[in-house]
């Protein structure tokens, strides 16, 4: 699948993708940062490591890379996340589920 269309929102917290097939998937920011696949961030979780994103993160720049991908930036400067479109639509269920809020 490819998308037809890619937006961030006003308060950069999530990047909203319509995939050609019509179907349109929100992403928070911090999904997507605790989701990025760069060198140091896969082996922060191998090894154990890693830290849930920042309250109040959000996407600071997103950068096409050729037909497959993009490259987004975070504000808490992480900027080597390269997401290719299969990436995103197999992340996609997880993404798009709807989360539970405390009463």
């Amino acid at each position: 699948m490819n998308p037809s269309e890619i937006r961030l929102s006003r308060d950069r917290t999530r990047l909203s993708i319509t995939w050609d097939n019509g179907k349109t998937i929100d992403y928070p920011a911090a999904f997507l940062r605790e989701r990025a696949r760069d060198a140091n961030s896969v082996r922060f979780v191998v090894d154990g490591w890693a830290v849930p994103p920042a309250s109040g993160l959000t996407i600071s720049k997103v950068e096409p890379i050729g037909n497959y991908a993009v490259r987004l930036e975070f504000s808490d400067g992480h900027d080597r996340g390269i997401f290719p479109w299969a990436y995103l639509t197999e992340i996609a269920a997880s993404a798009s589920r709807p989360t539970a809020s405390a009463a």
